[in-house]
């Protein structure tokens, strides 16, 4: 009940700090809203009915042939073709078979033997008749080389034209997101002609001094990257990564330095000193060669930077549990446990640690922020998580590489900044709370 009583006292305290009080509830605010950023920021929709029917394909995936299609696949829900298959809007038919017009061409009918006019030049020489009778002489006039109708007839043919698709009208309606695009959809189709790189307000061509629409228009109200990617999105995603793997890495981190440190601390000794040594020989290798070796070995992913920041993230808190425990394993009740036969390890846990986090929780803001600006500084070197996981750092790069798109530096500037101010406030309100030379 005591530290109870000294825990509720603190954190008073900490509360009427106002500068770190509303700094925690803005910061938690933040990233209680960013966390389901799947709601947020999503390329398929909340919800969507067609002819009645629910279908939630933000949370599941379906493939075409659910909604009457012919794909496998999942339909892409911004393009138009869904778009129209789906609300029953009357399509061409691109399947019919091809017809070649050159089939049809006009040929001559063959002619049978009998039937063939052979004129030859014998035709034209004068001879003697029997009888020179008028109708015996040949006469060879224009209408003989007139075509007739029986070869001049040309086949009436029907060629088949394309046929319309039936689509019956369907009751249809969408619910979409905030923002109808995640961190890795590319747009490909722009009502404000641009793509990639498009700005969220209004600018000139330099080409022919034409004005381009924002990209508002289009749904992207932060512009989007040098690849098309829809940059409120990837800030929201990376700010959300960004915060769960600095905390992640603060509690991997403590963990691992209170078992270390306490154990160096309890003991003493030689196990203090071989520890010690351990520890300097490792603090002495830079994290970022280590990180490049490795990633040189395996392939990048979340799980493997973490695991690497991991191996150097508990030395800092592992220092102030050993001086603590170091300063209490002396004092009497730490005596009369022993006295009593309680085991070492029940000691440390139950005795010597709740009296000793003080430092531990006065370091851990501390801890989230060192673990964010690592994750931003290895993106930024292209050393982190691999594309297209969105990252505040590689949106750092982005906007270097740009510097005309200020609507890709600014912002993620301005969210890393706030938020590295917001958890320095948080861990100097805690700091100033639970130091005991502050207690009265």
């Amino acid at each position: 009940m005591k530290l109870d009583s000294e825990l509720k006292i603190k954190l008073a305290k900490f509360k009427s700090d106002k500068r770190a009080w509303f700094s925690f509830l803005f910061l938690f605010s933040l990233f209680a809203i960013t966390l389901p950023a799947e709601i947020l920021c999503n390329v398929r929709p909340l919800v969507m009915s067609v002819g009645g029917k629910l279908y939630f394909p933000a949370f599941v995936q379906y493939s075409e042939k659910e909604f009457g299609g012919s794909a496998e696949a999942e339909p892409d829900y911004h393009s138009q073709s869904f778009q129209n298959f789906i609300q029953g809007v009357p399509a061409t038919n691109q399947n019919s078979p091809a017809v070649d017009l050159s089939d049809f061409d006009d040929e001559e009918p063959a002619l049978a033997e009998d039937d063939s006019f052979g004129l030859g030049l014998g035709d034209f020489e004068d001879t003697e008749t029997a009888s020179p009778e008028p109708e015996a002489i040949f006469t060879l006039t224009l209408e003989d080389f007139e075509e007739e109708d029986a070869f001049t007839a040309k086949p009436e043919i029907s060629v088949p034209q394309p046929t319309a698709v039936q689509h019956q009208p369907k009751d249809v309606w969408f619910l979409w997101p905030p923002v109808r695009y995640d961190y890795k959809y590319i747009s490909t189709q722009s009502r404000s002609g641009r793509e990639v790189l498009a700005s969220p307000f209004e600018t000139r061509s330099k080409i022919d001094n034409q004005v381009i629409l924002s990209s508002r228009v289009d749904g992207h109200y932060l512009g989007t990257d040098d690849r098309g990617r829809d940059v409120l999105a990837r800030l929201i995603y990376g700010f959300r990564i960004s915060m769960i793997f600095g905390i992640s890495l603060a509690i991997t981190g403590t963990l691992v330095g209170c078992l270390l440190g306490g154990v160096q601390g309890y003991f003493g000794g030689w196990i203090d000193l071989i520890g010690q040594r351990i520890t300097e020989i490792w603090g002495s290798m830079p994290r970022l060669f280590i990180l490049i070796i490795i990633s040189s070995l395996l392939t990048r992913s979340v799980l493997v930077l973490f695991l690497v920041l991991n191996l150097t993230a508990w030395m800092g808190i592992a220092a102030y549990i050993r001086a603590e425990f170091l300063k209490v394993r002396n004092l009497e009740f730490v005596k009369a446990a022993k006295a009593m036969g309680v085991s070492d390890f029940k000691i440390m846990r139950r005795h010597i640690l709740p009296n000793s986090l003080t430092p531990v929780i006065t370091f851990f803001p501390f801890e989230v922020t060192a673990g964010i600006l690592a994750l931003v500084s290895l993106d930024f070197l292209n050393l982190g998580v691999p594309s297209p996981a969105p990252s505040i750092g590689e949106l750092l790069s982005q906007g270097k590489a740009n510097l005309q798109a200020t609507w890709i530096i600014l912002p993620t500037f301005a969210v890393l900044t706030i938020t590295l101010s917001l958890l320095t406030f948080v861990g100097d309100g805690i700091r100033n709370a639970f130091d005991p030379r502050k207690a009265n």
